[in-house]
């Protein structure tokens, strides 16, 4: 009889996984090929043996804005869809999608810190060149931190939206990034991590003070990034721990002869403003804090996000939204 009742349990364990290893299949399926992020070109940058892709728009005359986005599961450069457009009127725009990420290849390699500061050094050396201003999110701000470092990369300017060089508290956790990175359980469970109800319930959690400012654009194309072959790869490392930084942030900032502005939502818990306040005073660095906005505040108030860098980005803007406050200067 026990074994008889092991038995049934086992077919419905292996049931249950063939029937989640179907709906990702179907899943896939569903997703079709990644849509573009952005308007304009679409280009592709050959790092270490991977074509990364990247958007281009706007007068290459003009002086290179590099956007790079944040770091979570579904990550694309897609993050800036509400302000790529208007940036690009005064700017040359270059927006890649990380290694892992996006329209980037995606290879089942182990993804760490060194390997974005890398890319991202690489990237702006080879294609932004000289003199770009780096606009950076959440962990890659400290990516941007340092590429900026390297002797050979020509960085004029920073800003950089709540920056963090440690999302995952607790350490680097390797049962984690071995669990997602399995064939059929890491499948199972990126599913549910990367659903639509999950997705909507991290972006209201800390992404968006409000939640109707999660956009049902936004939305789709999160769910699409994250139903592509090899998405679960880079999120792994992310979620166990190994894309966490180095550096002291506040030090590294303030060793850079480079401006900073840091970019701050009111309402952001997981890098609160009090982080932000104490980071600015440390690194030297300006502090622009957007109210009613958590850690997205470039998407959820794009005009008001756009008025407080119009000095710095020297945007033609007339810089009189209430919702901005400058609290401190260089």
């Amino acid at each position: 009889m026990k074994l008889k009742n092991a038995a049934y349990a086992l077919g419905g364990a292996v049931g249950v996984v063939g029937g989640g290893v179907l709906a990702d299949r179907l899943l896939r399926r569903k997703a079709g090929e990644l849509k573009r992020p952005l308007p304009g070109s679409g280009e592709t940058y050959r790092w270490r043996g991977m074509d990364t892709y990247y958007t281009d728009i706007g007068n290459p005359e003009h002086p290179t804005l590099v956007l790079v986005h944040g770091v979570n599961a579904a990550a694309s450069s897609n993050e800036f869809v509400a302000i790529a457009e208007e940036l690009a009127e005064d700017y040359r725009v270059l927006a890649p999608d990380l290694p892992g990420f996006g329209r980037s290849d995606r290879p089942p390699i182990d993804y760490t810190n060194e390997h974005y500061e890398d890319y991202l050094a690489a990237f702006l050396r080879d294609v932004a060149g000289e003199d770009a201003t780096v606009l950076a999110s959440s962990l890659s701000g400290a990516y941007a931190v340092a590429a900026a470092s390297e002797p050979d990369v020509d960085v004029s300017r920073l800003v950089l939206v709540s920056p963090t060089a440690s999302t995952m508290p607790g350490g680097e956790k390797p049962l984690a990034k071995t669990a997602l990175r399995s064939p059929v359980l890491g499948t199972v469970l990126f599913d549910a991590v990367a659903s639509e109800r999950s997705l909507e319930y991290f972006s209201d959690d800390h992404s968006y003070y409000d939640a109707d400012a999660y956009s049902t654009e936004r939305k789709q194309y999160d769910w699409q990034t994250t139903h592509q072959p090899g998405a679960r790869y880079a999120p792994a490392s992310f979620v166990a721990g190994y894309l966490d930084s180095d550096l002291d942030l506040g030090d590294a900032i303030a060793d850079l002869d480079v401006p900073t502005t840091l970019v701050w939502g009111r309402e952001a818990d997981i890098t609160p403003l009090a982080d932000g306040r104490e980071l600015a005073e440390r690194a030297d660095a300006k502090l622009v804090v957007i109210d009613y906005a958590a850690l997205l505040p470039h998407d959820e108030h794009p005009g008001a996000f756009l008025d407080g860098l119009a000095d710095d980005l020297s945007l033609d803007r007339d810089a009189d939204d209430v919702r901005v406050a400058v609290e401190r200067e260089n």
